[in-house]
């Protein structure tokens, strides 16, 4: 079976800096809304839409437990930020290596203007 993709972009999930707060909450412990909600400067209803943002997006397990709902963090959909990210350290990996390069070695002529080459993760190989 698979599984149903999330209704709500992991990138737009975590823009929200209240989102981002609850899934450093979540990281250790599954909690009930109404104690994550004590964490917030909001409403408990606030905080529930959060959540269901969250959970939309597959960032976070709800379930339910007598008449409360408890949630977990769900890590896996940030792998996606992590690759998207990978490629931007590439990036800045590879300037300040040119940079490094620049600097220490002299050079007769440094009056061109330094301009670092993004060098593609194949190329290195």
């Amino acid at each position: 079976m698979v599984a149903p993709s999330p209704k709500v972009d992991v990138f737009q999930a975590i823009a929200d800096p209240t989102r981002r707060s609850l899934l450093r909450l979540l990281v250790d412990q599954e909690m009930a809304v109404t104690s994550i909600s004590g964490h917030f400067p909001m409403s408990r209803t606030a905080v529930s839409k959060h959540l269901r943002i969250l959970a939309e997006a597959g960032l976070v397990h709800e379930r339910k437990v007598g008449r409360e709902t408890r949630y977990r963090l769900q890590p896996e959909p940030l792998q996606e930020l992590k690759q998207w990210l990978s490629f931007y350290e590439r990036f800045w990996d590879n300037k300040l290596s040119a940079l490094a390069h620049y600097v220490e070695n002299p050079v007769s002529d440094k009056s061109q203007p330094f301009v670092p080459k993004l060098v593609d993760s194949d190329e290195e190989k």
